[in-house]
């Protein structure tokens, strides 16, 4: 009996080897994590999302803009340098009003404000600062006013300081500014949301994260300069702003400020 040539023998059908070997890299590429390249196209970054991530950078920011001014609450927290001084911020501000604390190098305090009525709540050494040099202002005032709610008038220099803080139309314009030519591209995540990323003056002049999931929030900003990093949570939820119990208010009129002025 004869040998059997060398690749004799039954041979595969026509296009059996092909299919068997596509197969195989498809069920390779369907294993391996999404964005891999070489198993056909990439992964679109803007998948699913509110399509924020296919404008040009201005109008990302101008819908960023729009949408907060739009929300009726915002929760804010961070860091903010103004005039020279650091502010730590976590204030959850309203259409009608703000709470919250506020605390700086020298004390930390409260803040809340229920429509035009602003109250301040700090130790007594906060109030002896605040009255230091002015005519009126005794010690036993300020440990009278230590740990209570005062109701601030609005004439006081004390509400012009730190009303802007419980404002949210006023708070946010002043800091969702951002300063320079912008380009937008990097993508992240903040607390399991997608961002996508404004960038100011190749970020010299600050950067600002918006949400690339449902309504486009800002998320995160870190302002021009070095001047703080802000962050931005709760859009729309509600905020129970309602006056402090009568016994915890001090109201002392136009006497913070010194006899009357």
């Amino acid at each position: 009996m004869s040998a059997i040539p060398p690749g004799a023998g039954p041979r595969p059908l026509p296009g059996t080897r092909r299919t068997g070997r596509a197969a195989l890299v498809g069920a390779v590429c369907a294993a391996l994590a999404v964005g891999l390249t070489g198993c056909g196209e990439e992964e679109d970054p803007d998948a699913g999302t509110n399509g924020m991530g296919k404008l040009p950078a201005a109008k990302i920011e101008s819908k960023a803009r729009a949408a907060a001014q739009r929300a009726d609450t915002v929760h804010l927290s961070g860091n903010v340098v103004s005039q020279g001084r650091t502010y730590k911020l976590d204030m959850s501000l309203a259409k009608d009003g703000a709470k919250g604390e506020l605390t700086t190098k020298a004390a930390a305090f409260q803040l809340l404000r229920v429509g035009e009525a602003l109250y301040l709540k700090a130790d007594a050494a906060f109030w002896a600062g605040e009255k230091s040099g002015r005519s009126g202002a005794p010690d036993q005032a300020a440990n009278k006013l230590g740990g209570k709610y005062v109701k601030v008038p609005a004439k006081d220099p004390v509400y012009k300081r730190f009303s802007g803080f419980t404002d949210k139309d006023t708070l946010l314009a002043g800091l969702l500014g951002l300063h320079g030519k912008l380009t937008a591209g990097d993508r992240d995540d903040l607390d399991g949301v997608r961002t996508i990323r404004l960038t100011a003056a190749a970020g010299s002049g600050g950067t600002l994260d918006v949400s690339l999931e449902g309504t486009p929030y800002p998320l995160r900003l870190r302002r021009a300069g070095g001047a703080g990093v802000v962050r931005f949570a709760d859009w729309g939820k509600s905020v129970d702003l309602k006056a402090p119990p009568k016994d915890q208010v001090v109201d002392y009129g136009p006497r913070i400020s010194g006899g009357g002025r």
